[in-house]
């Protein structure tokens, strides 16, 4: 069954990456990495109640980009 999933572009690029250290498909990595994410739901769960719904920032230090711009921004998210 086809579907269409919208990834951030730096997962998108980081999944990418893995599959070709892996030597294997994207298509083969993303239902590799759904399917063992299914087969541990209590761990998955565990980890998003502790999780903060809303990214953090620390005090007192300077953010990374000196420019912001959409992709900039995703990126501090994916962090």
């Amino acid at each position: 069954m086809r579907t269409t999933v919208d990834l951030p572009e730096a997962l998108l690029r980081q999944l990418k990456a893995q599959a070709a250290l892996e030597g294997t498909s994207l298509k083969q990595l993303v239902l590799t990495l759904v399917e063992r994410g299914l087969q541990s739901p209590a761990a998955s769960a565990a980890s998003l109640r502790s999780r903060s719904p809303l990214p953090t920032l620390a005090l007192n230090q300077p953010l990374a980009f000196s420019q912001f711009s959409n992709a900039a921004l995703f990126e501090l998210l994916d962090d």
